[in-house]
């Protein structure tokens, strides 16, 4: 059997390139490090690095137990976190994924109650879109994601998941002040920004569905971006209700599109019931989430 604690030694290694940097981020002597990767050798029998100067590399046998190390440690870490939560939400951790406009939004509200509620347990944020939110998930390296899909879309990465509806979201087009026409075919000549690849494959099959293929110009996550690139009239783009709540840019014009929305939702991996940090986190997300949009055009 793997020993835990020499996995994690090959995983900082892996991530530093340097047993001198393992070492220092574990709180390790120099020769415990070589020691635990020697051993653990030993123990599967594969070389898992070489010397390259100064440094160490992983061979393929190491890098492939070192991701699959990563996975391990994070469902263990997870596993650590889960237990001292049920201690009565008194201590632990819940971590959550979240994409950017969200985290703009109803993210902070929903932490910071959630903190007043329970300051003894430990809310770690990372950002993350949709696809990178789902791997972090099922490796254990967060207990929540949020994440964002389009009715009539199915994604078999999110298979398996436990998600919870937040809130659907209206889609607006955004185009500059002084240039007309509030449907997306009124826009069929004009050069597009399009969002991450989950959006930019919806932005695609709606001009589809209006009789026409957009010419992507522009290709940012960064919805501050997309206004400021709208309002320079470098291309016209859409935007879901939450981008436009985090920020409004003065200079461009929003009409909403009719019938088109974007879902989102909290998602859980692993069988109920949750963890009490978990459900409780999930409780505020969702009640944060449902006041959000009150007053966006």
């Amino acid at each position: 059997m793997l020993d835990v604690t020499r996995l994690r030694v090959l995983a900082a290694v892996a991530r530093h390139g340097s047993v001198t940097a393992a070492a220092r981020e574990l709180g390790y002597a120099q020769p415990s490090v070589s020691h635990h990767l020697a051993r653990l050798e030993a123990e599967t029998g594969s070389q898992l690095v070489q010397r390259v100067g100064r440094g160490v590399r992983l061979t393929d046998a190491g890098r492939m137990l070192a991701e699959r190390g990563e996975e391990i440690l994070g469902r263990l870490d997870a596993a650590e976190a889960e237990l001292a939560a049920y201690s009565g939400l008194r201590a632990g951790r819940v971590r959550l994924a979240a994409f950017p406009s969200a985290l703009g939004t109803f993210v902070p509200r929903a932490a910071a109650a959630f903190r007043a509620e329970h300051p003894e347990v430990e809310l770690r944020f990372a950002e993350a879109e949709p696809p990178e939110a789902v791997r972090l998930l099922r490796a254990g390296e967060v207990e929540v994601a949020l994440l964002f899909g389009y009715p009539g879309i199915s994604s078999s990465e999110d298979d398996g998941l436990r998600q919870t509806a937040l809130l659907s979201e209206p889609l607006y087009l955004v185009a500059p002040a002084d240039v007309p026409g509030d449907r997306l075919a009124d826009h069929a000549g004009s050069r597009w920004i399009a969002g991450c690849e989950r959006c930019r494959g919806h932005l695609v099959r709606s001009c589809a569905d209006a009789g026409f293929h957009p010419d992507l110009a522009f290709t940012t996550d960064d919805y501050v971006a997309v206004q400021a690139l709208v309002a320079a009239g470098l291309g016209v783009a859409t935007l879901p209700g939450l981008a436009l709540a985090a920020h409004r840019d003065p200079r461009v014009r929003i009409e909403r599109l009719p019938g088109d929305a974007r879902l989102v939702t909290a998602a859980v991996h692993g069988t109920p019931p949750d963890p009490p940090a978990t459900a409780s986190l999930l409780t505020y997300l969702a009640a944060a989430a449902r006041t959000t949009l009150a007053g966006t055009p």
